[in-house]
């Protein structure tokens, strides 16, 4: 029998008011349920906010260092039970073991740079033009804010979330994905274990439907902070247009790496594969359009078809897989679905592109890493995001067709260039419409301590991450103190 595991509420673990749960499935191994979660309803979430606006004065009264203790502590923690997270990660969201210790490593990291944070809160003092008065400007946190979290990135997505509101002086209630709650769930229970007062963070796990919209749409939030798809970012956001709701969204992208002529092209190879199939390709930051100058093309395939073939698809719990499976059936069959599009518009598949099958593959969301030639800017293998293992090759003459090419779309997360000419890649810089812009790197990988976010329909709000987190959850205070009357 599946282990069970409730809702966070007030500091207790509470079951959800229709006592229904759902399973959390390794995507790996369907034959394992992970875990049994909450299938909580609007009842629940309302539960929750209450218990968040009963905490948040006091917590907002609570001293910023002191505060940034709570996420020190909790650091700590998880880093002791490092070996058992990533285990958990693997097995209910697929990722290769090593990602998952990677990814454990990060929120660690992000834990600790906001605990830090906690006494870095600065206002500014501002010289006034009136003689006896003294200015300054003071950080002020929001109240209570709703938290919603995808499955690809379950433990660092909410940690960047919820440590920068925690610190700030937020009430935080989080509703994770339906498809990885454990990961999340195994954070807020760490943070209640270091002793974070009772209704500090709330966690309610269900559907969007069920739990996510019921969060969006409570009175008692001030703010709200998603990651996700398009579609349901840009509803949410139409949700709350009436009341004045800060909204931070962190959407889709259809990330371009541009490879010159001067290209080391072992590396460039090696760049795309990173970018394009690990995780299989489930990051809103991985390639999937490989811009190639002409006179390189043909090279560069070779090497890059070669380093493909020797990728090993497989459960991420046995040593030596570079790839796992796709989260579910849903994402499995879009992904194949776009491989079928792709054909039928007229790309030609140069590898991969299959359902594995046979053996253990039979048990999971396996897919062959799948590689296009012939792909035209019009199609949509080259203008829609697919999040999954699929790459598609473009050919351009010259750096400013590349530009074009990689701008011609409307997403704007994340894009690469693979160069030596160092006047191309500032021009590159200059001219990318991308929030996140790499050099010599995969599109993929991101740090703690820097700001993350796109353009255009990729992103909508204040950044994430780095001290720009802290502008998202706070509210700036203007003092004029005259301390001399008369």
């Amino acid at each position: 029998m599946a282990q069970g595991f409730h809702n966070f509420i007030g500091g207790h673990k509470t079951e959800c008011k229709s006592m229904n749960t759902f399973p959390n499935v390794n995507p790996a191994n369907t034959d394992e349920i992970v875990g049994l979660f909450q299938a909580s309803g609007i009842d629940d979430v309302a539960e929750a906010c209450n218990a968040a606006v009963q905490a948040k004065s006091a917590w907002a009264s609570t001293p910023a260092p002191l505060r940034g203790e709570y996420l020190f502590r909790a650091a700590d923690l998880v880093e002791r039970r490092l070996a058992q997270l990533a285990e958990e990660m693997t097995r209910e969201a697929g990722k290769t073991l090593t990602e998952s210790k990677g990814e454990i490593k990060r929120t660690i990291n992000i834990l600790r740079y906001f605990g830090g944070e906690g006494a870095r809160l600065f206002g500014f003092q501002i010289p006034s033009e009136r003689p006896g008065v003294f200015c300054y400007t003071l950080r002020k946190p929001l109240g209570v804010v709703g938290l919603i979290t995808p499955w690809n990135f379950p433990s660092a997505i909410p940690a960047w979330k919820i440590a920068p509101a925690l610190v700030s002086g937020n009430a935080v209630v989080i509703k994770p994905s339906e498809k990885a709650p454990l990961s999340v769930w195994r954070l807020v229970e760490v943070l209640h274990e270091v002793g974070i007062p009772a209704g500090v963070i709330n966690c309610v796990t269900g559907t969007g439907t069920g739990a996510g919209i019921p969060l969006v749409d409570n009175s008692a939030i001030r703010a709200v902070s998603f990651t996700g798809s398009c579609a349901v970012g840009n509803n949410l956001r139409q949700r709350v247009a009436n009341k004045k709701v800060r909204v931070q969204l962190e959407m889709g992208g259809k990330n371009p790496t541009i490879i010159l002529k001067d290209a080391d092209l072992d590396y460039a190879a090696e760049v795309l594969v990173n970018g394009a199939f690990f995780s299989a390709g489930q990051k809103c930051t991985a390639c999937s359009r490989a811009i190639i100058e002409k006179s390189v093309y043909e090279p560069l395939l070779e090497k890059l078809i070669k380093k493909t073939r020797n990728l090993k698809v497989g459960n991420g719990l046995e040593p030596g897989i570079h790839i796992g499976p796709l989260i579910d059936q849903d994402q499995l069959e879009k992904v194949l679905g776009y491989i079928q599009i792709a054909k039928n518009e007229g790309a030609r598949l140069l590898i991969g592109g299959n359902r594995m099958a046979g053996g253990a593959y039979d048990k999971g969301y396996f897919v062959e890493p799948a590689i296009f030639a012939d792909v035209s800017a019009g199609m949509r293998i080259a203008q829609e995001e697919i999040f999954g293992p699929v790459l598609a090759l473009m050919i351009v003459d010259d750096f400013e067709e590349a530009i074009r090419v990689a701008n011609g779309v409307q997403f704007g997360l994340s894009a690469s260039i693979v160069s030596r000419d160092l006047a191309l890649v500032h021009q590159f810089i200059n001219q990318i419409e991308a929030g996140l812009i790499t050099v010599n790197l995969p599109t993929a990988g991101v740090e703690y301590q820097l700001p993350f976010g796109g353009t255009k329909e990729s992103s909508f709000g204040i950044r994430e991450q780095g001290p720009a987190a802290i502008d998202f959850y706070t509210e700036t205070g203007t003092v004029y103190m005259k301390y001399k009357q008369g």
